[in-house]
């Protein structure tokens, strides 16, 4: 399986046009179009998961730079979410210094 990061989407692109866009090249899985989670609103990037690595990496190849509803695509492999580690660190006291 071949996760595809696609980047500068308007925010009217759909999951049906991305999804119509990489069915050319071969079987997509699944589309996802980022959101934000307060608003809702697009945040102009998703994921593409296809089911065969070879038309993964010529989907890639193929649109990355391309132009979708008047933007032009940045279209990559996903790199695996890096871990952010514990949030640690606190600074009880608020803010009190403490001779």
């Amino acid at each position: 399986m071949k996760n595809i990061y696609v980047g500068n989407l308007s925010f009217g692109a759909s999951e049906d046009s991305v999804r119509a866009l990489f069915e050319t090249h071969g079987t997509v899985d699944r589309v996802n179009i980022v959101t934000d989670r307060d608003t809702g609103q697009p945040r102009g990037f998703g994921f593409v998961e296809m089911a065969n690595d070879g038309e993964g990496d010529k989907a890639i190849a193929a649109i990355n730079g391309t132009d979708l509803d008047g933007r032009t695509l940045n279209v990559n492999e996903a790199r695996p979410k890096a871990d952010r580690g514990s949030a640690g660190g606190g600074g009880g006291g608020f803010g009190r210094k403490r001779w």
